[in-house]
């Protein structure tokens, strides 16, 4: 077991790049140890390269439920303990009218997006409950669509809203074990998959249209921020976007 300083430990989700990548760093900055997963072992690597604390990469899939037992077994033989899931990794589907989506794209989008989240969550329930000093925090990446789509994003966006659900449900749980449970609903991050959104996206009116973006590490600083806090506060739901982007006063 490495954690002879007694840091926290954060498992992290779709961390090789892009808002968990960035999150990662963070948080090694602020002392935690961390836990990348994700499905690209080199991305993880190259992610895992950059930090400066002991961390850990477990490549898998989320919508596995034997990947993600496997994930939480390894950091707790590596660690000791889970104090913070950043229920990060999603996926979304073609931006094509719903008659054209295969009911296969859209399972596998509702099994990455929720069901896999729900099987981190469940895992981190069982440890927190069970570790001691007991308690830890959940945060759910919610992505702004968890409040207002985009044009044909109806799988991505069900499962954003059931995202909230899903964080609000699982905050009323975990009171009673000091498991605090959040949200943090995300707008245009500058990463590998938003780059189109600088280009030009498709808006509600029919029109491409440019949008503004932030950098991610702004992101990453609110989710240190969030994680920071003491058990017995928790934000249930923060909303954190480009400022310019097209989102307050629309829809």
């Amino acid at each position: 077991m490495v954690n002879s300083d007694n840091a926290k430990v954060a498992v992290i989700t779709g961390a090789g790049s892009g808002i968990g990548a960035a999150t990662a760093q963070a948080l090694d900055s602020a002392g935690w140890n961390i836990v990348l997963c994700g499905r690209r072992p080199t991305a993880l690597d190259a992610a895992s390269a950059d930090l400066t604390r002991p961390s850990l990469c477990v490549p898998g899939d989320i919508s596995d439920a034997e990947t993600v037992d496997q994930l939480f077994q390894e950091t707790v033989e590596q660690f000791g303990r889970v104090d913070l899931l950043f229920n990060n990794a999603g996926i979304g589907a073609p931006a094509v009218p719903i008659e054209d989506l295969a009911i296969e794209q859209w399972r596998e989008v509702v099994d990455v997006n929720l069901t896999g989240s729900w099987l981190c969550c469940r895992a981190a329930f069982q440890q927190m409950k069970t570790q001691k000093p007991g308690g830890g925090r959940i945060i759910n990446n919610g992505s702004i669509s968890a409040q207002t789509p985009r044009p044909y994003s109806a799988p991505y966006t069900a499962t954003k809203h059931a995202m909230t659900g899903l964080t609000k449900a699982l905050s009323l749980e975990g009171r009673d074990y000091g498991i605090a449970v959040g949200q943090i609903d995300i707008g245009n991050a500058r990463t590998p998959l938003t780059a189109q959104m600088q280009k030009g996206v498709l808006q509600p009116n029919g029109d491409i249209s440019p949008e503004a973006t932030m950098d991610a590490a702004d992101v990453a600083r609110a989710i240190v921020m969030m994680a920071g806090l003491p058990l017995d506060a928790n934000i249930p739901q923060m909303t954190i976007m480009a400022n310019g982007m097209p989102f307050i006063g629309r829809g």
